[in-house]
């Protein structure tokens, strides 16, 4: 017997909310029907347990949060609508149950209530992403307890792996539940949009939407990563989740609804399991195995050497000597080089250098994916266990040129201003850095210069190397 009795993927924006809104969300009327009908479905299932996983609650990078006070309550007042609030009970008997499942399977979650967020100065309380999803749930019914999470950075396998954990205490304790994953799809489909336009925005919705339709996990897992860095979405990771509590059997899902007017894509759906086993688990990581296989053998020279002096230096406790085996054009040529480090999408180290320190690129490389892993003050040290999976990129600093303002493209140009001695760097083609005035303002802030103050602009081209 099925203990989860529901599946869904709930978008969150307030403007939904007729007393946020105010008639503007009348032009997301396909999007308001198609939650109603999911409340009401809800309301017929009688759920004991409502299990949601949110984007907006207190995120830890390293760890699943599962909010644990007996009740959990909030409002929309930072939308302007103070009548809208909620008070839930959480169910603790399935966290304490959940956080020890999680913990024999080596999965990192913490179990948080209001002492525990106060030392990060955060408040426990109801986020949007969930309050949204649960309006038109609680128009219906009302006699649930909650299960809240917010998800972490901790990779897509062990967001899958969660969601199976989710799964098997639900079971054990013979609860009636349904799964909400709360999430926004791309918050780029307009100029107009909270972010700037991106033609991927569009083609992420499509192809997520479409593999979730199909059934397709292993193409949801699988999605370009340069498309969905772009997308600017915040639903992926929810899903991911959703997906894991669904594991053992095909499945398929029905797309309710899909509009976008205001430059965010809104999905609604409800997926089934059905008949036919399957486990998509061995699938995930067969495939990952043979990804990360791909990468080392097909890397080009540059990231291939920081990924191998990387793996050197855990084996050994330092940096590859030899280095007459290189290929020629990683010894002949002397220039900064920056080596970035990213860890599911997320950056894990960045350190470079202007203007050479040694005596070849590939010197420079060495010296500096050390210095990234080790050595980046705002993170800490890479372990061993992680470089599985961690993607490497190399930028090679051509020289620069002193330039004004108006002659910068911060995606074609890196950005180094100076004054008095104080000096910051800005690589070029950076996420979310779309205008000059975002560029040269970071830049300054990395070198403490007050960006009304004047200061020297130089621009310079980089050759971006990546892992395939």
């Amino acid at each position: 017997m099925e203990n989860i009795l529901g599946y869904y993927l709930l978008p969150h924006p307030p403007i939904i909310i007729p007393d946020i809104g105010k008639g503007e969300g009348k032009k997301i009327e396909s999007t308001s029907r198609a939650c109603n009908d999911i409340g009401r479905e809800i309301a017929d299932i009688k759920p004991d347990t409502i299990i949601i996983i949110t984007p907006h609650g207190t995120m830890f990078s390293d760890a699943i949060a599962i909010s644990d006070e007996d009740r959990i309550s909030g409002d929309l007042s930072q939308f302007r609508c103070t009548n809208i609030s909620m008070d839930i009970p959480i169910d603790k008997e399935f966290n304490i149950k959940l956080g020890t499942a999680c913990h024999l399977e080596g999965i990192q979650t913490v179990l948080v209530d209001s002492d525990f967020l106060r030392k990060y100065k955060c408040n426990y309380e109801l986020d949007h992403g969930t309050m949204v999803p649960l309006y038109f749930v609680n128009k219906y019914y009302n006699d649930y307890k909650l299960v809240h999470i917010t998800y972490s950075m901790i990779g897509d396998i062990n967001l899958y792996k969660f969601g199976m954990e989710l799964k098997k205490v639900a079971e054990e304790l013979n609860r009636r539940a349904v799964v909400i994953a709360s999430g926004d799809l791309s918050h780029k489909l307009k100029e107009e949009g909270p972010y700037s336009y991106s033609p991927y925005g569009e083609k992420f919705d499509r192809e997520l939407l479409g593999n979730l339709e199909k059934g397709d996990v292993l193409g949801a897992f699988n999605m370009n990563k340069v498309m969905i860095e772009e997308a600017g979405q915040c639903g992926l990771n929810s899903v991911y989740i959703l997906l894991g509590t669904m594991e053992g059997k095909e499945i398929k899902g029905e797309l309710l609804s899909y509009e976008g007017p205001f430059g965010v894509g809104y999905g609604v759906m409800k997926l089934k399991r059905q008949e036919e086993n399957k486990s998509n688990l061995d699938s995930l990581i067969k495939h990952k195995e043979e990804k990360f296989k791909k990468k080392l053998n097909s890397s080009n020279s540059y990231v291939k050497l920081a990924r191998e002096n990387l793996n050197y230096y855990f084996s050994h406790g330092k940096q590859i000597k030899e280095i007459s085996n290189l290929p020629s054009e990683l010894l002949a040529q002397r220039h900064g080089v920056f080596v970035s480090l990213k860890k599911f999408g997320h950056l894990r180290g960045c350190i470079g250098t202007i203007t050479p320190t040694t005596n070849s690129v590939g010197e420079e490389i060495i010296r500096n994916s050390i210095e990234a892993a080790i050595h980046d003050p705002r993170f800490p040290k890479v372990r061993e266990e992680e470089l599985e999976d961690i993607d490497i990129s190399v930028d090679v600093l051509m020289d620069s040129v002193p330039c004004e303002k108006d002659e910068l493209n911060p995606k074609k140009y890196g950005v180094i201003v100076s004054c008095s001695g104080r000096r910051g760097l800005l690589l070029p083609d950076l996420e979310g850095v779309d205008t000059v005035e975002e560029q040269l303002k970071i830049a300054c802030d990395k070198a403490n210069i007050d960006s009304e103050e004047y200061y020297n602009i130089e621009k310079f081209e980089v050759i971006r190397y990546k892992e395939d």
